[in-house]
Formats: C-alpha cells, structure tokens, sequence
C-alpha cells in the first residue's frame, strides 16, 4: 500500500493475500482522494464476479459506498469511483480507450498479454496530483508468466524500486507467501499441507513462488539460487570465476537475422563438468527480435572477442548443419562467409530429441546437489531464455521452436559433442517453514535447503 513505484508487482504464493491487498488498497485510496477513478481487472468477467468482486462486497462499508451491480462500480460519496473491468480478447481493451483512471489493478497479471497491459497504461492520466500508478497481483504461471518475469523479476532484487531507462517508469516486485498471511495460517493450518501434495512445478510455484517454475516448463530441474546461497549446490548459477588454461573450450553458434543469433563459449574442466562462461546474442532487447548482423560482421565479433580474451587457447568451435547450405550469393554459404574472417566450425550434431536428453543428463544434480552444467551470471540471455522453454503441443516431447530457443540450440551441438550416459536426478529435501527456527530465509520463497 506504501508503495510508490510507477509499477508495482504484488504476489507469487498463493495465499498471500493478493486480493485483499488489492482491494484494501483501493478502498483506503477511494476515501483518501475524493472524485478519484480505479479500474480493477480480470481476465474474464467470471473471474471477476466469483472472486474480487464477491469478495469486496464482504468488507467494504455500505455507510461510504454503495455496489451498482448493473455497472460492475463501487460509487463513494466523496464521488470516488472504483470500477470492475475484463480484458477476455486481446481487443478488449479498446472498451477503455478514451477512458481515464488514477489507478489501474490487475487481479492476476499473468493471465494477461504484455500488448493488453501496455496499452493500458496509456489510460493512467489525469489533471489532478493524485499519485498515478498500475498496481498488480498474480502468481507465477499463465499466459504472461515470460513478460511479467522479464519485467518484474529478472535481475532485480525483491522490494527494491528500480528504474526502467527505456520507459522512464519505476518497478517493484514484492513478494508474498502464505506464511505472511497470519489470517490464513491461523483459520487453516492445514492449508500449507495441502499445497505441498500439488505436482512438483505448481508446488514450487505456488507455495514457494518460484519463477523459475511452471506448468508445461521443459526442464524443471532448473535451480537459480539467490546469490547469497553461491555454494554451487541446488543452484546451476553461479559466479564468474577465471577458466583454467588448461580446461578445453568450445565455442558454438546458432545463426540467426531477423531472429536472434547465438554465440557460446563453453569450458570443460577434469571431471567432464561444463561451464557457459561467455554469450554473444544478438537481441535488439526486444524479446526474439535480431539485430540483423550479417554472417561476416558476427565472424568479426568473435574475433574481436577471442583475440582479446582467448589468447593462447584452443577453442573447438560447433554449428547448426544449415549454416554450410548454399545461399545462392557469391560470397558461399553462412560458414564460408565465416571461414574468410577466420572463423571455424565442425558440423554439430541436430538431433532434437537426443539434444533435448542430453540438456537434461547436464542438469541433473547428484547426490551432493552438483549438476554436470553451469551457467555463469555474466550469460544473461541463457538465464532467461532455458527455463522458459516450453514443450511443443503437436509434438509433446519436444521443445516448441516458436519460442526463442536459440542460445538452447547452440548449447545442444555443444553437448552432442561431448555426450554423457543418462543421469537420474535428485531433489533437494524440504520442509515446512518454522516460523519460531532461526533458519536463514530464502529470498524467493521461506523453506529450507
């Protein structure tokens, strides 16, 4: 409620309170600014009606406010309007064009597209100097779990304000968990219990707002520890530290134009562990749109980069099949281009399916909690884009190619050359959370590794 973000992101657990928050803080903003307008939003009406709107009808106070069922608003007497809206199709938001609000809440962000919500922050105006903001709650999961995390939580620290140098807004994502819901824990305590019997990626979701984990997620053995907890165990991230001379080094590429096109170094030290030590992306920063480079300006780069930080080492280097295909231009194909800069690579092996296997085996964890693949925190992109893969709906074993999955394919040619027999994964254990144990809390949920 104290937030002052341009943005503001409640949630993750479940039974946080998300919408009490939302609709307690919209009632104290109703009362404390006379004539001002809120919108309150839902996917679909029906989630509305049974939930947010039924819920404020048992608290809020028929002496300040009455319900006009008819117009889905709540009218204050100091003239205040706190109206209830839905967004079912992606047009639906042209309802509100022309409109004009001091607050707009999304019930549930997730369940909406990135396109809805921007173009509804262009409804936030007003001649008045009341505070102007979109406040939002939601669980991980839905629709719009990508874009949300994108702009809320990856590579920002929770409850800390930061700003957006592309907009000029300012973001907070503050987390809550059902531990934090005193009212709930007491009236049932056994719904803690209940959550834990969900499958494994809602579990995680929901009782632990994990990010990193959700429904239809292709490699939920993906762990990023916070940064606090760098051991190197439970966690596939890690902190840069210098590549021994000694390591072998790979290096592979997934070329790309309008798309994205992915470079990455790997190294691999005596026991056959792999680091991703370095990326080179070629994302405009819109989410898989390229930079457009071609095939000679990406082979310069990689020069650049490796005469400069590889000298004196043997790199390996790996592609997509496709490159060597003829492009009907005199200058050859994708890896003669490359070869005239004085790049070069050997053919990586583009078996989907055993590719995909291969990712899994890397990042299982053994018994100590070590994986066989390690992500250094300078690989942004990586980060991002591996746990986010989804699995493909006309081909259920397979990773959906529509998603950007490119630093995910070169990492592939990289494993298929340096193959490893099928792992069993385990599972860090965990227990139900004590407040009266002096245990350290876990930032991006309150359990005990």
């Amino acid at each position: 409620m104290d937030a002052d973000a341009d943005e503001v992101l409640f949630g993750g657990a479940a039974g946080g309170g998300k919408s009490y928050g939302q609709l307690a803080d919209a009632l104290v903003f109703a009362l404390r600014y006379p004539k001002s307008r809120q919108l309150i939003l839902r996917r679909t009406f029906g989630e509305l009606e049974h939930s947010i709107i039924f819920t404020s009808l048992q608290f809020y106070p028929a002496k300040a406010a009455k319900y006009r069922a008819s117009a889905h608003t709540w009218e204050f007497l100091n003239g205040s309007l706190i109206e209830f809206g839905y967004c079912a199709a992606e047009k639906d938001v042209l309802r509100y064009q022309g409109a004009e609000y001091d607050t707009i809440r999304f019930d549930e962000l997730t369940h909406f597209t990135e396109d809805q919500y921007t173009y509804l922050i262009s409804r936030i105006r007003g001649v008045n100097a009341y505070p102007k903001q979109i406040k939002s709650s939601t669980n991980p999961g839905g629709i719009g779990h990508s874009w949300v995390k994108r702009r809320f939580i990856d590579g920002h620290t929770p409850s800390e304000k930061f700003l957006d140098q592309e907009t000029g807004n300012t973001r907070i994502f503050i987390p809550s968990f059902v531990q934090d819901n005193v009212f709930l824990m007491r009236a049932d305590q056994n719904y803690q219990r209940r959550l834990l019997q969900l499958p494994e990626a809602e579990r995680k979701a929901l009782l632990y707002g994990q990010w990193d984990i959700f429904d239809g997620q292709v490699f939920t053995e993906w762990r990023n520890a916070p940064e606090e907890y760098d051991t190197r165990r439970w966690s596939h991230v890690i902190r840069p530290f210098p590549i021994p001379k000694e390591w072998r080094r790979f290096r592979t590429f997934d070329f790309g134009y309008a798309k994205p096109f992915a470079v990455s170094w790997y190294a691999v030290d005596q026991d056959g562990r792999a680091y991703n030590y370095r990326e080179l992306y070629g994302c405009t920063g819109e989410p898989d749109t390229g930079v457009r480079w071609t095939a000679a300006r990406i082979a310069e780069k990689i020069r650049e980069i490796e005469e400069k930080e590889e000298k004196g080492c043997t790199i390996t280097g790996f592609a997509d099949p496709a490159i060597w295909n003829s492009t009907g231009s005199e200058e050859g194909s994708i890896a003669e281009m490359m070869e005239k800069k004085g790049v070069y690579f050997e053919k990586g092996k583009n078996d989907r399916l055993a590719g995909k296997m291969q990712v899994h085996y890397r990042l299982a964890f053994d018994d100590e909690g070590l994986p066989m693949l390690y992500i250094f925190q300078n690989c942004k992109n990586m980060i991002r884009t591996l746990p986010q893969l989804r699995y493909d709906s006309v081909n259920p074993e397979d990773v959906d190619t529509r998603q950007e999955d490119h630093l995910y394919d070169a990492l592939k040619y990289f494993l298929m050359s340096n193959p490893l027999p099928s792992r069993m994964p385990k599972k860090p254990k965990t227990t139900l959370y004590n407040p009266l144990a002096e245990e350290k809390i876990h930032s991006y949920g309150r359990f005990i590794l």
